[in-house]
């Protein structure tokens, strides 16, 4: 099935729709490939969409130029061209590429005739926004709509695909929210806490913990593996952190830059949480609230909105994110945008808006979907958007997910997207051992495995989460990999196909179990109220490395924009790599994630699992990338 896919999604990623002989072509129509779900399926049917049911899509647009837009975002990111880091503005992106007026007045004609309401046109053009019917929307498509199950949810999606007006064949991109295939996106967020509760529902890490890596020991439970081993970290701290990359060897803080964080939702306490946890923690760096700024979309109109898009759930996400931005760079503005659900079509919504208006030097993403296998639609849309970035010298990061190559969920190995998308720079995590000084005693690749201690005996190890890493089946190899990814890892689940892109990219502090302190108004027993607690995930490395990047232009002077070509290009001694150690940390947890009420849960916490089909290894692997930032020589990158 994942083979039939990339064969008809790089196709469809070529030339957006087809017209198709004998079918829908015959009326005069064209089919855009891969907008049924292969999930909707007869046998997994509920219940007919209601007709009268309203909601609301976006139609995409194609460049007028594509092969002039690939050939200038390669330009200004590869340090080899002449044309390297001269950058595009927004105005000069949407005057050489943009879909033409022509072009939008014909779809919005098209749209507009069809009884669609039409909403308002980004300033790149990238789309048109229509509302209306379930019933107008299957006779505009030339499709039923219902109602199917599929993972635990129920989602809406089309009988078949959906096709479009011949005439128009050559200017849809593809068509976004008509369905609800994306309904899936989660934040790549981890806790670790025994129960994997919400950071919106209250979670305290139990005692005894350390202020640093190797402060205490556990010399009261048995040796694990023959050994004492240390207790986990109670949660990096913000000075902490900038000592074990080098931040605190500069004077710059991030300072002219402005770092965007994309997620779903907002937190009604998002800018007073991150701004008491500045003061407790970091109190030399206050959270300013000229430095803060907030956009969050209306909801979109769905009646049939997916059962799984918990608002509440993303809150712990984005506090994550702007905690960790600001701690690695104190002096940047952070402009957090929220898109108005958890579906991808909201979220590229949001990524839009930032890249169109130039609302951010650089953005993290931390959120993604469980390996390739979504919508080809989609898969152009964010293509077509980091391309954009690119061009204006925006640099866009994604976490590249927390559960290793995927296979234990997916049945087979998977690289995750959007974060495989070769256009943007997918964030790997590690497991970072801060010791008293403040400098790192070693950095490992971040993949866990749990063995738990009932009746004086650890149990047999468990994996729990990882950074996620894998090759890529939608993308091919990028310029920029070529001659330093393995062949082996670029060969990789290609099934006869050109060698694929690998992620991750580069990589920073993940591991929850050497994770970073935040601060969040959460849901306790006795009440609601902020306190603190001990979080990872790659949700964290993307930040913090987005935050080490602000430092970097700061430093610089000039914005790096798309960093892939550099990065790979300038290798050691700007990044370093990551190889493996064996360790473990002793982890204590409450039973019920916040008190000792409910009794306590031992653990060892095995750093860099080896049970996995992906490890880190010397040079470039698919857990951490080329590695980690190393210091002044990553932040003075040409």
């Amino acid at each position: 099935m994942r083979r039939a896919l990339t064969v008809v999604a790089s196709l469809a990623l070529a030339g957006g729709v087809l017209a198709v002989p004998g079918t829908a072509a015959a009326q005069g129509r064209a089919v855009i490939p891969l907008s049924h779900p292969l999930w909707a399926t007869p046998q997994a049917k509920v219940a007919d969409s209601a007709p009268a049911a309203k909601l609301s899509f976006r139609v995409y647009l194609t460049m007028r130029d594509q092969a002039g837009a690939d050939a200038t975002a390669r330009a200004v990111s590869d340090p080899s061209s002449p044309s390297f880091r001269r950058y595009l503005t927004p105005d000069q992106v949407r005057d050489r590429f943009a879909a033409s007026d022509a072009t939008l007045g014909a779809v919005r004609n098209w749209l507009s005739g069809s009884g669609f309401s039409i909403g308002d046109v980004p300033a790149n053009r990238a789309y048109v926004e229509a509302t209306g019917t379930t019933g107008q929307v299957e006779q505009a498509f030339g499709v039923d709509l219902a109602r199917y199950r599929v993972d635990g949810q129920v989602l809406r999606a089309a009988d078949r695909e959906l096709s479009v007006p011949a005439a128009l064949s050559d200017d849809v991109l593809g068509v976004i929210g008509v369905d609800q295939a994306t309904a899936l996106m989660k934040p790549d967020i981890t806790d670790g806490s025994p129960s994997d509760v919400p950071p919106s529902d209250g979670f305290r890490n139990a005692p005894p913990c350390s202020a640093y890596y190797g402060e205490k020991t556990d010399t009261t439970d048995p040796a694990y593996r023959g050994q004492q081993r240390p207790y986990a970290p109670c949660g990096y701290t913000p000075a902490q952190l900038r000592s074990a990359y080098g931040l605190d060897k500069v004077r710059a803080d991030g300072s002219g830059t402005t770092v965007a964080i994309v997620d779903a939702f907002a937190s009604p306490t998002l800018y007073a949480d991150a701004a008491e946890y500045a003061r407790r923690n970091d109190p030399a760096h206050p959270l300013r609230q000229a430095q803060f700024a907030e956009k969050v979309f209306p909801a979109n109109v769905d009646q049939e909105p997916p059962e799984a898009c918990d608002a509440a759930g993303w809150y712990g996400e984005q506090t994550l994110d702007v905690e960790a931005v600001h701690a690695m760079a104190p002096g940047a503005k952070i402009l957090y945008v929220g898109g108005s659900d958890c579906q991808d079509a909201s979220l590229d919504e949001a990524l839009n808006w930032i890249v169109a208006g130039h609302q951010a030097d650089v953005i993290s993403n931390s959120y993604g979907d469980a390996g390739e296998d979504i919508p080809a639609a989609e898969v152009r849309v964010w293509t077509q958007i980091a391309q954009q970035a690119a061009m204006e010298g925006i640099g866009v990061y994604f976490s590249s997910g927390d559960n290793g190559d995927e296979a234990a969920r997916l049945g087979n190995p998977s690289a995750d997207f959007p974060a495989s998308d070769s256009w943007v720079t997918a964030v790997g995590g590690t497991s970072l051992a801060v010791g008293k000084d403040g400098r790192t005693l070693f950095e490992t690749g971040w993949e866990t495995g749990k063995s738990t201690l009932a009746g004086g005996v650890y149990g047999p190890a468990a994996y729990t989460s990882g950074s996620g890493g894998g090759t890529s089946v939608l993308f091919d190899e990028p310029f920029y990999q070529r001659g330093v990814v393995p062949d082996a890892l670029a060969a990789q689940n290609q099934r006869g196909k050109a060698r694929g892109r690998v992620v991750p990219d580069i990589s920073a502090v993940g591991d929850p179990n050497t994770g970073f302190l935040v601060g969040q108004t959460q849901t306790f027993p006795d009440g609601v109220y902020y306190d603190q607690y001990r979080i990872g995930g790659t949700s964290l490395s993307s930040p913090v490395l987005a935050g080490i990047m602000a430092v970097s232009d700061s430093l610089t002077g000039f914005h790096h924009g798309f960093v892939n070509p550099v990065i790979y290009r300038a290798g050691a001694p700007a990044v370093r790599d990551v190889q493996h150690v064996d360790g473990a940390v002793m982890r204590v947890d409450y039973a019920n994630s916040v008190d000792a009420t409910g009794g306590l849960i031992t653990s060892a916490r095995e750093l860099d699992w080896p049970g996995l089909t992906i490890h880190t290894t010397p040079g470039y692997d698919n857990v951490t990338g080329l590695g980690v930032p190393n210091g002044l020589a990553f932040l003075l990158l040409p």
